[in-house]
């Protein structure tokens, strides 16, 4: 019985601290141990035992105002996890790139910006887009960053814009759905004007293939 009890607090405890590390992340601002503990429905001293701990595996921090925000821990895991995303989202990303004749990429949100995790050069045509695994861009420009957030607002896509991180380049991309804890899109990028609906269609098949193989 003893056994038993103190393994449904440890649960409890795990279920607590990971619900914290969702509401720091999920607060731009940071949050006080008042805020937490009032969200979390807890005494401060519970929600204190569980910033130490946290702290001291580097997933959260203090900033200068005491305000509690994700730690570089954090961060080495999101990292550690991203070759993992990009080998699953690879057989999706090659079959759209072909199927479009344009670059195919994914892109996650990392530190508030797009980020292109993984990308896939279609194999016939004469020219197409360079675009390096690693770039970064503001999410309120290009096409990959509009469907992510697209995608916090529920809107499933596609987005399609022209010459807003490239002049000349043509976007199209929707956001990668239904995979807790990412937030994500796919889309192509072209030298010229992409069929909107078709290719459109092509890039939604390319997000919901991904959403499942990540899933």
């Amino acid at each position: 019985m003893e056994t038993t009890a103190r393994g449904g607090e440890t649960a409890q405890t795990l279920d607590r601290g990971l619900r914290l590390l969702h509401l720091v992340a999920d607060a731009p601002g940071g949050l006080t141990v008042t805020e937490a503990a009032n969200r979390l429905g807890i005494g401060r001293a519970a929600v204190y035992r569980l910033v130490g701990a946290l702290t001291a595996h580097g997933m959260l921090r203090r900033d200068g105002g005491g305000r509690l925000r994700l730690g570089a821990g954090v961060l080495h895991l999101a990292r550690r996890a991203q070759p993992l995303l990009a080998e699953g989202a690879l057989p999706a990303l090659r079959r759209l790139a072909e199927q479009a004749g344009a670059t195919a990429h994914l892109t996650v949100v990392e530190g508030g910006e797009g980020v292109a995790l993984a990308v896939v050069e279609p194999s016939w045509t004469s020219f197409h887009v360079a675009y390096r695994t690693g770039a970064r861009h503001p999410l309120e420009r290009g096409a990959a960053g509009q469907a992510i957030l697209a995608g916090r607002a529920g809107a499933a896509g596609p987005v399609s814009t022209a010459g807003e991180l490239q002049p000349g380049a043509y976007g199209v991309a929707a956001p990668v759905l239904g995979v807790p804890g990412l937030e994500a899109s796919v889309g192509v990028v072209a030298l010229a004007p992409l069929d909107a609906e078709g290719v459109g269609a092509q890039v939604l098949a390319a997000a919901a293939a991904i959403a499942t193989a990540l899933s």
